[in-house]
């Protein structure tokens, strides 16, 4: 199994989320081919922490060396942030670095990077171990079903969860032909109530996700540093 494999199947696993076929990733960075055991469906298993290792590697290596961000390591762990992996524990991430995270990203997956942050401000705080009542994780709140068809395996990691995230994100708007709230709305409540509903979902903590949403969307497209 070859690397172009590998990340064709994750495509198709994030299709299965969004409901909807994406475009790959832009080819910025060279990786090197990777293997992963195939599951039943013959897919390979998606939470094998070696299918996504270099390309979120490359990528952070990559974006931070052109932010003149740190040097980051031969790990996940990255540019120094720190990275729990159970909940529970200590997990300061420093604004700039996640605003590195969110930079890299953002131009990768072609989503406007005030978008990604307001998303991170509402879903968690800027705190990369945040749990939810539901289970949540991490910057970007995934669900562990949905973490793990978008290949993360550790969504407490912020540069896991950030890449995974702001990918989801891209699916959304992808889905919604591009409408902000819309993508937005699905975020929080799922792309499938978007649907139902022909738009935002009548429901009360939708409906002020949305609207808090936009308005930090506003605020960091005005002062990105805020």
């Amino acid at each position: 199994m070859n690397i172009a494999h590998d990340l064709a199947s994750i495509d198709r696993r994030i299709a299965q989320i969004t409901g909807m076929d994406m475009a790959p990733a832009p080819a910025a960075a060279t990786v090197s081919p990777v293997g992963a055991p195939a599951g039943p469906d013959g897919l390979p298993i998606l939470d094998a922490a070696d299918v996504g290792a270099t390309r979120f590697r490359q990528l952070v290596r990559d974006a931070l060396a052109s932010a003149g961000g740190p040097p980051t390591s031969d790990s996940f762990a990255s540019a120094d942030v720190q990275t729990p992996s159970v909940p529970g524990g200590p997990a300061p991430v420093p604004p700039a670095q996640i605003d590195q995270l969110v930079a890299a990203n953002a131009a990768t997956w072609g989503v406007d990077p005030a978008l990604v942050k307001a998303v991170i401000a509402n879903e968690s705080g800027f705190n990369a171990n945040a749990t939810s009542d539901v289970g949540a994780q991490g910057l970007m709140q995934l669900m562990p079903s949905t973490a793990a068809g978008l290949g993360v395996t550790d969504a407490y990691n912020p540069v896991q969860n950030v890449w995974g995230g702001t990918r989801y994100l891209r699916g959304l708007l992808d889905r919604f032909g591009g409408n902000v709230p819309f993508a937005v709305a699905a975020y929080n409540a799922g792309p499938g109530a978007v649907e139902k509903y022909g738009g935002i979902p009548p429901y009360a903590q939708t409906q002020n996700y949305v609207q808090n949403v936009l308005s930090s969307y506003e605020k960091y497209r005005r002062n990105p540093t805020q």
